[in-house]
């Protein structure tokens, strides 16, 4: 159910609020971490520029980091540009992005 949900919102914000919940109930509650972080990056790389979806996908990834201490490379990247967008231009991608990459920071020991 979270994986078609997901894929019905990218690309169609009228399904955002739906897949909003979804990932992020993922993220907070999902025993896979790969799984969580996989669809992370699919919304994060997929998502159309100003979709609420992006500044989430950088937020769930703190979620991810703080639950298991660990990122993979991809998505470690991914949470990196989408908060570098963030601070450039809000309306790309919302301020949560540069949540979680505060997050990250702090749960995996980086500067």
């Amino acid at each position: 159910m979270v994986v078609e949900t997901l894929e019905r919102a990218i690309g169609n914000q009228a399904h955002e609020p739906e897949a909003a919940d979804a990932l992020v109930g993922s993220a907070l509650n999902d025993d896979d971490r790969e799984f969580v972080e996989h669809w992370c990056v699919q919304v994060g790389t997929r998502a159309d520029s100003g979709s609420q979806l992006l500044g989430l996908a950088g937020l769930c990834l703190g979620h991810v980091a703080r639950r298991f201490g660990h990122l993979g490379d991809e998505a470690l990247a991914l949470v990196h540009s989408l908060a570098a967008r963030a601070d450039v231009d809000s309306a790309d991608v919302d301020g949560r992005a540069i949540d979680g990459l505060d997050d990250v920071r702090i749960f995996l020991h980086l500067r």
